[in-house]
């Protein structure tokens, strides 16, 4: 039996949720900022759901049945490095690589480590620094520097598995920005802005969750798509990365995100 094709129980099936919306994405000053980073126009989210039992292990088997489902083909929506546009995904996907991604991080003072270690000075402006490049980026204070070069003073002030952390790829995602990006003097639009994206995604991870708990013959989960010209995110429960595009001197890597909660033990977002 094919892929997505109803009763078989060893195959995932797919469909496109177009009525899911993501608030986070289109308030006002949001897109104000997205428009000051270059990226409004160039991030975009849809939801997918899905109606079988994940098992971690067969996390490889998961995913390449989403990219080859027929709800999913037509629909996923990608952005073109060659037009700049919109385009859908319109053909199978034939290689994928997925890894374990933790979402574990629920507040925002993991980012207080930037004040400490006066990476970001207590009035909320950012510190400059000389001018270096990390190519594509021009780096011009310490907090891009922190983000992107492994060799300076201060980079450790977040261990590996720190930078493993969803909250923190989209804190760097945000603060990186695109091609034109007009960068903030002050932390605060960045922090703000992810943390409302993140309470947006993690929310539904979470309302997923509750629905898992309640449901005994029927699994329901929602992949949230989100995509810009310098990466491609999924969310649910676990996460994978696989090479899509060429975008400046590296790859556009695409992020999977299927991580499990424990409906008992789920902690309140932001207290």
């Amino acid at each position: 039996m094919a892929a997505g094709e109803p009763g078989d129980l060893g195959v995932y099936s797919f469909r496109y949720l177009p009525q899911k919306t993501f608030q986070s994405l289109s308030t006002p000053q949001t897109t104000s900022r997205l428009r000051q980073w270059s990226m409004l126009g160039r991030i975009e989210a849809q939801a997918f759901g899905f109606d079988q039992t994940f098992q971690t292990y067969r996390k490889d088997d998961f995913i390449m049945a989403f990219f080859k489902d027929p709800n999913v083909i037509p629909n996923l929506k990608l952005l073109s490095e060659s037009s700049g546009e919109w385009v859908t995904l319109g053909t199978e996907v034939k290689k994928i690589e997925a890894i374990n991604v933790p979402c574990t991080q629920l507040s925002m003072s993991f980012f207080n480590r930037l004040y400490d270690e006066a990476i970001v000075r207590d009035n909320g402006y950012i510190v400059k620094c000389l001018d270096c490049f990390c190519d594509p980026f021009l780096i011009s204070d310490e907090l891009r520097k922190v983000l992107l070069v492994e060799d300076s003073e201060k980079y450790e002030v977040f261990s590996q598995p720190d930078r493993e952390e969803f909250l923190f790829c989209l804190f760097k995602h945000l603060c990186l920005g695109g091609a034109l990006c007009q960068y903030e003097d002050v932390i605060s639009p960045y922090l703000e802005t992810t943390k409302l994206i993140y309470k947006d995604l993690v929310r539904t991870l979470l309302v997923c969750a509750t629905l898992q708990q309640r449901v005994t013959n029927r699994h329901f989960l929602t992949l949230l798509w989100i995509l810009s010209s310098v990466m491609f995110m999924f969310y649910t429960t676990v996460m994978a990365w696989g090479k899509c595009l060429n975008i400046f001197s590296g790859y556009l890597y695409l992020l999977f995100f299927l991580y499990q909660f424990s409906y008992q033990s789920l902690p309140l977002i932001y207290r």
